[in-house]
């Protein structure tokens, strides 16, 4: 219980943009980046003097946002660019990364940051997935997996653990996800309701970013989880009018969920030992996570469940057409 209401009233951030060192030649993409916690993050790496691709879906919401973040800091040595994306639809993702790849030889932090919750029932994508698995589990592994290769790149001449995946989690995953993490059976059948759905999708983000950790930790990438916090934000759109309402009290400004990312990207504390672990607000690893999640994590013949290779494996399958 104690790590749970440290999750609803966190101890202060200690990395923001007071004390953030220059982040001049690095590069990153940020999905969902023109509204929210992707907003706040954008404006702060581009402050940092850091090269920002803001990916998401309208380009008229995007150019907006770039005008505002730049008109805003016109001192910044940053760079922030637009990169057209629909996490939802698998067809749109590898256009988006030749469309990066094909200018940028290096990407330091990819911010697996968009995420839907609660949609309007039987929403769902162009593949015919449940939205909330296409956007927060599918299209997040398949831009992840076409951009290991620059990843890579990148990490052969930096210190280990400098290039990093940020994946996000919820709150969720300590107070009612499912035992043993995703119900794969749920997700296929798409009748659990969709409340249930984002917690297989909030556990689902977790396995995912363990699994890149021991595919890629190897090469120096850092691959972490983070709950951002219970935030103010579009993320709780599709919940009924009351609940933004009744949980008001509890919500913070989505600058500090910035934050939760921000240290998860770039905090020195954060060693490539440190791999598939899941991150707490403002900014701190858990301290101790469930342990029917950690068991799911790891395969029968080690003493686990195996639920989540179940699912990764799930997740590679659906992509793999579209790489």
């Amino acid at each position: 219980m104690g790590i749970v209401w440290s999750q609803f009233f966190p101890p202060k951030p200690t990395l923001t943009e007071a004390n953030l060192p220059s982040q001049k030649g690095k590069v990153f993409i940020v999905t969902g980046g023109y509204s929210g916690v992707g907003f706040e993050l954008c404006k702060i790496l581009y402050q940092a003097g850091g090269k920002v691709y803001l990916a998401g879906r309208s380009e008229e919401k995007a150019l907006q946002v770039i005008e505002d973040i730049k008109t805003g800091s016109p001192n910044s040595e940053g760079d922030i660019v637009f990169l057209p994306l629909h996490l939802d639809d698998l067809t749109t993702i590898k256009p988006a990364v030749e469309k990066f790849t094909s200018v940028e030889p290096r990407l330091d932090v990819l911010f697996n940051n968009a995420g839907v919750s609660n949609p309007p029932q039987d929403s769902i994508s162009p593949q015919g997935h449940e939205l909330q698995l296409a956007t927060n589990c599918l299209g997040p592994h398949l831009l992840t997996q076409l951009l290991l290769p620059t990843l890579q790149k990148t990490s052969r001449n930096e210190a280990p653990a400098s290039v990093r995946v940020i994946w996000l989690s919820s709150i969720v995953v300590d107070t009612s996800a499912p035992a043993n993490g995703v119900n794969l059976d749920e997700l296929l059948r798409r009748d659990a309701g969709f409340n249930r759905n984002y917690e297989n999708t909030k556990v689902g983000n977790w396995f995912l970013a363990n699994d890149l950790a021991k595919q890629a930790g190897s090469d120096g990438i850092l691959s972490v989880v983070v709950n951002p916090g219970n935030l103010k934000s579009n993320l709780t759109r599709h919940l009924s009018s009351w609940v933004p309402f009744l949980v008001a009290p509890l919500l913070y400004p989505p600058i500090m969920g910035a934050y939760s990312e921000l240290w998860a990207a770039l905090s020195p504390e954060l060693k490539i030992s440190d791999g598939g672990k899941y991150i707490l607000p403002w900014g701190r690893l858990h301290p101790k996570p469930r342990e029917d999640l950690l068991r799911a994590m790891r395969l029968k013949e080690d003493g686990g469940t195996g639920d989540a290779a179940l699912f990764i494996q799930y997740c590679h399958d659906q992509i793999v057409e579209f790489k």
